[in-house]
């Protein structure tokens, strides 16, 4: 089935990662895939265009299908693949409904993350920071050891620990934010986050730990 599946994606972003731990926790390795730069502008090369018309990654296909958006992939590979690898919507209504409130908080959550190099450095600032209360907040909520929606690792996990993983590389205290960190730690020990940590990443563990280390 994962042979049919080709996946166009770029080292360290959020929306690549959330596909490929989701390939992962679905048990659909061997996938054809290729890692692109975007440095290198190659995300605009005709490759991509011809499956992602907007010229992003990741660019998604299973055999004539097409799923761009990382969100999209992730609900259509849980819904093609639901008894196959980690179950990964609940079936207690309560915590389905949490997961999928993180969930699309998660697209907020990200969007503040991805603003910590414009210009309005200050204002961007206090918003992430507000931000980070607010999940550290809901971590503390939920007691220790948890998930974002509760015991069970769920999608919200898959789409929103990327972010997370992006704050602690870029030198996100787990001093202050202690929930977070926990968080992080032990998310970042699943197999299937082991097996797509950004391929950089490994190359240059430090990286930009200095970016929000007064955060």
């Amino acid at each position: 089935m994962a042979k049919d599946m080709t996946l166009l994606w770029g080292s360290g972003s959020a929306p690549c990662w959330r596909v490929q731990i989701m390939l992962e926790e679905k048990k659909l390795q061997g996938y054809d895939q290729k890692l692109l730069s975007f440095e290198k502008m190659e995300h605009k090369s005709q490759e991509v265009l011809d499956i992602n018309p907007r010229g992003q990654l990741p660019s998604f296909k299973h055999g004539n299908i097409i799923v761009n958006e990382s969100y999209g992939v992730c609900f259509y590979l849980e819904s093609q693949f639901k008894n196959q690898g980690t179950k990964l919507i609940p079936d207690d209504t309560d915590q389905q409904a949490l997961m999928y409130q993180r969930m699309f908080e998660g697209l907020t959550f990200y969007d503040k993350v991805r603003e910590r190099h414009d210009s309005a450095v200050k204002r961007n600032k206090e918003a992430l920071e507000t931000e980070l209360k607010l999940w550290e907040g809901y971590l503390q909520k939920l007691g220790a050891g948890s998930y974002l929606a509760g015991p069970s690792f769920t999608l919200a996990d898959v789409v929103v620990f990327p972010t997370v993983g992006i704050l602690f590389r870029f030198g996100l205290s787990a001093q202050r934010y202690p929930k977070l960190g926990e968080y992080y730690g032990l998310v970042k020990e699943r197999p299937s986050v082991k097996a797509s940590w950004p391929p950089h990443w490994v190359e240059d563990p430090k990286g930009d730990e200095d970016t929000l280390k007064d955060l």
